[in-house]
């Protein structure tokens, strides 16, 4: 089993729409049972599959704390593979919980013990560098960072590298990723230039109606040059993880 985790220190990247369709690779075409777990109170990771939150007098933030059952709280995504493990509002006092609870690996205990069912975990992250970072960093073998198109991106970049570095002996290599890329605007193509190694997710009207359809871009644009992106950014990860040695 590998856990990857998408990441970002600020909202509005795409980070859970490349989450959705990285898992729904990972299941359908990678044919590897995987499991998107939201951790971004949000909610959004559900959303894009058209599915509800069950309700659980707890919530979600529960399972940390052992009140709740992970497998309880688990729902099919619709399709071959892929479950969900949704958010709720209870996420919003997870640092407090983790805090509280005193077990820096508590996330990381959590996914090993869903180890047996599935092969691939994908931590949709909150947009945060706190307590559940750093959780999500000690559970992680790969963590994912969609950076916009934007000079302050190398920026963002080596400001979660100091904060790895600093407080993290060791932690799982990162993969940048060149996210809401626009061919047609000089910026985005000068700033490219400085990044040619880094994958890229176009800006691209079929990667907007995934949260129309509430379907994963594969599903019902599998020729778009979206779907092609977030086929070869799967197969990056893959590569990435067979290179570590992991899952």
């Amino acid at each position: 089993m590998a856990v990857i985790a998408v990441y970002s220190v600020k909202g509005g990247v795409g980070k859970t729409t490349i989450a959705a369709n990285l898992a729904w690779q990972s299941a359908v075409v990678g044919e590897k049972r995987t499991l998107l777990w939201d951790l971004d109170p949000s909610g959004g990771a559900a959303f894009l599959f058209g599915v509800e939150p069950r309700a659980k007098k707890k919530g979600a933030a529960a399972i940390f704390r052992g009140k709740e059952d992970a497998e309880e709280m688990i729902q099919p995504s619709g399709y071959w593979g892929l479950d969900l493990l949704p958010a709720d509002d209870s996420l919003r006092g997870l640092e407090h919980s983790l805090l509280a609870l005193g077990k820096k690996k508590r996330l990381a205990k959590l996914a090993g013990e869903l180890s047996g069912k599935y092969e691939r975990i994908i931590l949709d992250c909150p947009p945060v560098l706190n307590e559940i970072s750093a959780q999500v960093i000690r559970a992680a073998d790969v963590v994912i960072v969609p950076l916009p198109p934007s000079p302050l991106s190398q920026r963002a970049l080596q400001a979660i590298r100091k904060e790895l570095a600093a407080n993290h002996k060791q932690h799982p290599p990162i993969l940048p990723v060149l996210s809401m890329f626009d061919a047609r605007r000089g910026l985005h193509k000068q700033l490219r230039t400085g990044m040619p190694d880094w994958p890229v997710i176009p800006m691209s009207s079929a990667i907007e109606q995934v949260a129309e359809r509430q379907a994963p871009l594969g599903s019902f644009a599998p020729t778009s040059p979206g779907a092609a992106a977030f086929a070869e950014l799967w197969q990056a990860i893959e590569a990435k993880l067979e290179d570590l040695g992991a899952g």
